[in-house]
């Protein structure tokens, strides 16, 4: 007699550091995404997708060490390419542009909601897998780009219901920065190195970052560190130059389009290597949620690994998780309500019949419907609507079907009404 093979029982837990969206949670994560999609589209911009998938060489050009090294899931294919689910869209809509750039016509505005990948540890704000709103302009080299874009930043975060007094706008130029690094001397390599100390600032504790500044440039770390501190005093050291009155230009611009909770960071950088001039980042201010919630800046150069014509860009990302924890900070998730306004409970299994014909009528009128089938007692099926959040139940039995007048029920007011079927939309809304 052949023995019989274990049982095997396979975890219900998710994969570490992804999600499952139930109902309740995917009913948010819509939230998010409806109020992202008609805040951007007021501005015109257009939604564009793509594969999850790209050739790793893509971010190996342009996306930074720590990503590509570390942060990625990438592969090698059957066919023996390397492949790698992407981390970031930036690259992606750069190749998109580049790949039509002479029939595409400019200034290009374009959004997308992608998923995107990265292998990192679990933590709060960080998942392995989350989604993401890009919004990016091509073709506009003046900042009246920067200063959209920020200002749809700012607007996504006023549709959600945020006041000023719950979030910052920091903002720093990567140009400005460069004139600093010419002022203390340091050469393309140690400036990169630099970049990177800086951008880890509020990662690590205040001994490593001048111990590690202190590696590269000796004792003018000290003053250096002094500067990124003192923004009047940094801005004093750098003189007038053009990238200064540049960034007091775009903060003029920005206060005239009603984003005034706007501050100048040095210390600022973004993680990403191509950025080329303006960076900013909105910070939620909440003392449980301190943190920034998302970014962008100015790309001009990420075409040129296509060996496309230069396209000047500025854009941002947008996290649905960062932002789900801003939201929750400041008590600003909404109330789970199913899309489904009706259930309907049959007083006995003899009237689903004339059950599914009224959900029909009422489905032809706009309003969602869902018909229980189970034959349990009328009070159990009414638990069952409550459960699921459904607001009105309508309760069909013989003389409901005589008189064609039947019961609504409000289950949050618990106000029961008689109405005829033309009347329930009226009452259902």
């Amino acid at each position: 007699m052949a023995k019989e093979k274990p049982e095997i029982k396979i975890s219900t837990e998710s994969y570490k550091g992804v999600r499952d969206f139930y109902p309740e949670d995917l009913f948010v994560q819509n939230h998010i995404f409806d109020t992202w999609r008609r805040v951007v589209e007021s501005f015109g911009y257009s939604e564009y997708t793509a594969s999850v998938l790209e050739s790793a060489e893509l971010y190996k050009a342009k996306s930074g060490e720590e990503i590509v090294n570390e942060q990625t899931y990438t592969f090698t294919d059957r066919g023996d390419r390397e492949v790698t689910l992407r981390p970031e869209m930036t690259p992606t809509v750069a190749r998109l542009v580049a790949a039509r750039e002479k029939t595409l016509a400019f200034p290009l505005r374009w959004y997308s909601i992608p998923n995107l990948f990265r292998y990192e540890k679990p933590q709060r704000g960080r998942l392995r897998e989350h989604w993401q709103l890009n919004v990016d302009i091509f073709g506009v080299n003046s900042n009246e780009a920067d200063v959209e874009v920020i200002t749809i930043a700012y607007g996504i975060m006023k549709a959600f219901g945020a006041k000023d007094s719950d979030f910052i706008i920091k903002i720093n130029d990567r140009k400005l920065v460069n004139v600093l690094y010419e002022k203390f001397g340091l050469d393309e390599e140690n400036s990169h190195k630099v970049s990177k100390i800086i951008d880890k600032k509020d990662k690590i504790s205040k001994s490593t970052f001048e111990a590690s500044l202190f590696e590269i440039m000796g004792e003018k770390s000290v003053e250096f560190a002094f500067l990124l501190e003192s923004n009047d005093k940094l801005l004093d050291h750098l003189g007038e130059n053009k990238h200064s009155k540049e960034l007091i230009d775009l903060i003029d611009k920005l206060e005239k389009n009603g984003v005034k909770n706007v501050a100048f960071d040095p210390t600022l950088m973004r993680g990403f290597d191509y950025y080329t001039g303006v960076v900013f980042e909105v910070f939620d201010v909440h003392p449980d949620n301190n943190r920034s919630v998302y970014g962008g800046g100015r790309y001009d150069d990420l075409l040129d690994i296509f060996g496309a014509r230069k396209i000047p860009a500025f854009g941002f990302g947008a996290g649905d998780v960062t932002l789900k924890d801003f939201l929750m900070s400041h008590e600003l998730i909404p109330k789970y309500t199913p899309k489904t306004k009706v259930y309907i409970c049959s007083l006995s299994s003899d009237f689903i019949d004339e059950s599914n014909s009224i959900a029909m009528k009422l489905r032809e009128q706009g309003i969602n419907v869902e018909v229980d089938f189970t034959g349990k007692k009328v009070g159990d099926q009414i638990k069952t609507a409550s459960k699921h959040g459904v607001p009105f139940t309508l309760v069909v039995g013989e003389n409901e079907v005589k008189t064609e007048i039947y019961p609504l029920k409000n289950l949050e007011t618990g106000e029961e009404k008689k109405v005829k079927l033309e009347e329930i939309v009226e009452v259902v809304g």
